[in-house]
């Protein structure tokens, strides 16, 4: 029985050597890139007993949050200081606070603009109590985003667009007041859910509720048709009924 010997060479174990430095080197590398990805992070959020509390390493400049070169001709003076609107006034905005939690920050009015305490003196600086969440936290009732028309309403799945959001002037909050957020597609077009039904009980067989809705082409089916011989004006109550057929520019009844 023949016996395989192996010739040790000493050049193989300063390869593997060579390879597991380079490996290390790699991983070294690697992880310098995820720390490096991690640090550059503004806001850590840390959790306690009394919920989610916001961190930032770095303080955003009160200018970054409302830019200086904002016309402040709009703000009413002589009022009390806690109502003047949010472009009005600049606050000293720091990020340790405990979110949904009410925070005092200190404020003062901007250049051109005069507002008093509740003693009836003038001031310079005021302390203002605001919830510690940032703009686009804030409740859909609070800020106005732009609305689309190019999009579908009536489609499964929903489908969303990209609107620019505008907090409004009363509502104070952290980061900035004009945001990006995507949105389910939800305009109108003026037609009404109740007339299009209607349309297909009495006249369906005719195709006025196709008709109406703008999708003339089915409507002319239906026309020629008498309605698939009952059948389609039958399936089109339904649909209808439902809300699974919509008008054909994409929007919501009314």
């Amino acid at each position: 029985m023949a016996t395989v010997c192996q010739i040790w060479r000493p050049d193989r174990g300063r390869c593997l050597k060579s390879y597991g430095i380079i490996a290390v080197l790699f991983m070294d590398l690697m992880l310098q890139c995820v720390n490096g990805s991690l640090s550059t992070t503004n806001v850590e959020t840390h959790y306690t007993r009394d919920g989610p509390f916001i961190t930032s390493p770095v303080v955003p400049d009160a200018a970054s949050v409302f830019p200086a070169d904002e016309d402040t001709s709009k703000c009413p003076s002589g009022g009390l200081c806690h109502r003047l609107p949010a472009h009005c006034i600049q606050c000293d905005y720091h990020l340790k606070c405990t979110y949904g939690k009410p925070t005092l920050f200190t404020c003062r009015p901007k250049k051109g603009v005069h507002c008093i305490g509740e003693s009836g003196q003038q001031q310079a600086n005021f302390s203002l109590n605001i919830t510690c969440q940032f703009c686009w936290q804030l409740d859909p009732s609070q800020y106005r985003c732009t609305n689309s028309t190019n999009c579908m309403t009536v489609s499964c799945p929903r489908k969303r667009y990209n609107a620019t959001c505008d907090v409004l002037d009363h509502v104070h909050c952290l980061g900035k007041r004009r945001f990006p957020k995507r949105l389910f597609c939800n305009w109108t077009g003026g037609y009404k859910w109740s007339t299009a039904l209607a349309l297909s009980i009495t006249l369906g067989g005719f195709g006025a509720d196709r008709f109406y809705l703008g999708q003339w082409r089915e409507g002319l089916g239906k026309l020629f048709s008498f309605g698939g011989l009952g059948i389609w004006t039958l399936i089109d109550v339904l649909l209808i009924g439902v809300g699974y057929v919509g008008p054909v520019d994409g929007s919501l009844y009314i």
